[in-house]
């Protein structure tokens, strides 16, 4: 049986921030920027609090059967809340989306090395 890799995107908003946590939050705003995000492990959490107080956690996982995609979405939730606790942030309309990789179509690219294979 092959590993399946997932992508799950986890979003909400900061609520009730005080000024303290929204300055410390604009002091690190740099390595949080979305230019820098990356689907990992332990999550990658990117954010652009002067335009906005939305925010997005990337995690990277893995399973075995289609159905881990949802104990994967689960997880990444867990982590998003844990994180944000953690630090006293409030949050709210948190949701998530997961793509399973090996579900995801082919880009042009692929397809192309994909063909050449075939020849």
């Amino acid at each position: 049986m092959s590993t399946r890799t997932f992508r799950i995107t986890v979003r909400g908003v900061f609520d009730g921030l005080s000024a303290d946590q929204r300055a410390e939050l604009l002091a690190r705003a740099a390595e949080h920027d979305v230019l820098r995000a990356a689907f990992t492990p332990e999550g990658h959490l990117s954010y652009d609090l002067a335009a906005r107080s939305a925010f997005t956690f990337r995690f990277l996982d893995s399973g075995e059967e289609e159905e881990d995609i949802l104990e994967a979405s689960e997880r990444a939730e867990e982590a998003a809340k844990t994180w944000l606790t953690e630090r006293g942030y409030g949050y709210k309309n948190l949701r998530s989306q997961a793509e399973d990789l090996s579900q995801a179509p082919l880009g042009k690219r692929q397809r192309r090395a994909a063909a050449q294979k075939n020849v």
